[in-house]
């Protein structure tokens, strides 16, 4: 890697050239969903947010599309999908590609358990076991691609850069999609319309503070130049930022 762990560690959300604004629009409270302390409000977090992803909004469908549109022209492909959680994005990827042999995989035991007792975990192409992020437990090129979506930014900059490290090591690519940050001036005003209701609905608790440490491209290419990968953005006028990183 290059630079220094504290260097990257006092790294702006909206990367080294941000302005004074948007560095104000960060914290470093903790979502429910990374905490053990709350493990009613972090099931409703998780619960609410599968839900959306597999349902209303369609978000898992349109990553797992995403995802199967890099490795189209692959016969049999390996994919390792880090940070699961409860399996909905696997799910749609296993639908996607017929012959895709995915692991489905998440540091949270409780997360991995479920899946293993799911659909998911019983589909002949699918092997759920947990796997930390940062310190991924397979040989160099062992997949074809790995997916990390909808969770970069619970990491801070340098675990975050781990993750580009290792998913580059594992797997040929690494496809990130993970929240848009919001430009400063209207992340202000967004912030305003929803923090009253933060105390009451905990999917906004957590979508206020994911927005406040959200990475922008910015900071993702100083992340993979930290890493030693290289980044390619996936042009998208409206929704997530997508970005696929490789050696």
């Amino acid at each position: 890697m290059t630079g220094t762990v504290s260097e990257v560690a006092r790294m702006p959300r909206g990367g080294p050239d941000a302005s004074w604004l948007d560095r104000r629009l960060e914290t470093s409270r903790l979502e429910y969903l990374d905490r053990d302390d709350v493990d009613d409000l972090k099931n409703k977090v998780v619960r609410a947010l599968d839900r959306g992803g597999r349902r209303r909004h369609g978000i898992y469908g349109r990553c797992a599309q995403i995802a199967a549109d890099l490795v189209a022209e692959v016969p049999a492909p390996t994919i390792l999908e880090l940070g699961a959680g409860l399996g909905g994005l696997s799910e749609k990827l296993l639908d996607l590609h017929p012959t895709a042999e995915v692991t489905v995989s998440d540091l949270d035991e409780g997360f991995v358990a479920a899946v293993a007792d799911s659909a998911v975990g019983r589909h002949p192409r699918a092997t759920v076991r947990p796997v930390d992020a940062t310190a991924i437990d397979a040989p160099d090129a062992a997949y074809d691609l790995a997916v990390f979506a909808l969770s970069l930014h619970h990491l801070a900059p340098p675990s975050a850069a781990r993750v580009l490290a290792e998913g580059t090591r594992v797997a040929d690519r690494l496809l990130i999609i993970d929240l848009r940050r919001p430009p400063a001036p209207l992340h202000v005003l967004v912030l305003g319309a929803v923090l009253p209701f933060t105390a009451v609905v905990p999917l906004t608790h957590d979508g206020v503070i994911s927005s406040m440490r959200a990475y922008s491209p910015s900071a993702l290419r100083a992340l993979a130049q930290h890493a030693g990968v290289h980044v390619e953005f996936r042009t998208q006028r409206f929704g997530p930022t997508v970005a696929v990183f490789g050696r």
